[in-house]
């Protein structure tokens, strides 16, 4: 049997309300729970993955620094970056004929981002030794996942429209020296916007895993 898909548009959100939500989420779900997509902006925070070094905050800020579960090292959330969280039984898609691996998973989500940016004409590549997505070098989309007795959740973040300063004060993901990009650096500030961008990205996203489109639902909070 389909299970149904719920997408959740959030706003702007706290950072680690939402987070221990998605933990909650995770902790309290059944074998019956539809999956999610939690679309979500956070004002400004820095976020430190599971096994982040306290080396890559380059220099202390007014900007809060918190310590997450996620995957991955240090990044930046602001206004003006879709986040897209990705709370998927992994485990149930495996006997749905949908067979899927943790890694599978992030490649759906990095090419998700690549055909989104295609939509607007711009060629991005991921790469296997550093999750993300990348123009020229510079990275555009980060990613982090958790994985909780076979489900997942935290995600991606896409920069789309925002400030990119605070990136100096880290090494992004890790990687000294590492440039950020966003989509507001190709087009123009009328097509660099949250709003119109995330749905291209659940668009390519749930066409990826293969959800059936009649089993999804919008919720706006």
């Amino acid at each position: 049997m389909e299970q149904k898909l719920i997408i959740r548009q959030l706003g702007i959100r706290d950072y680690q309300k939402t987070w221990h939500e998605m933990q909650e989420f995770t902790d309290n779900r059944t074998d019956k729970s539809a999956d999610e997509i939690w679309l979500v902006q956070h004002p400004s925070v820095f976020t430190q993955g599971q096994a982040g070094k306290a080396e890559h905050l380059l220099r202390s800020t007014a900007i809060p620094v918190v310590q997450s579960d996620r995957g991955g090292q240090i990044t930046y959330h602001g206004i003006g970056q879709q986040i897209m969280y990705v709370l998927i039984d992994i485990k149930r898609l495996k006997t749905q004929e949908r067979d899927i691996s943790v890694r599978q998973l992030v490649s759906a989500l990095e090419q998700s981002v690549i055909n989104t940016l295609a939509d607007y004409g711009i060629e991005s590549y991921a790469k296997a030794d550093a999750p993300g997505v990348y123009i020229d070098g510079k990275k555009i989309c980060s990613l982090g996942l958790r994985i909780r007795r076979g489900c997942s959740f935290h995600g991606l973040a896409l920069n789309i429209n925002m400030d990119l300063e605070p990136f100096h004060s880290i090494n992004p993901c890790g990687y000294a020296g590492l440039e950020m990009a966003q989509l507001a650096d190709f087009v123009s500030p009328q097509e660099a916007d949250c709003g119109k961008v995330s749905p291209k990205l659940v668009e390519h996203f749930v066409t990826i895993l293969g959800y059936n489109k009649q089993q999804i639902f919008n919720i706006k909070e």
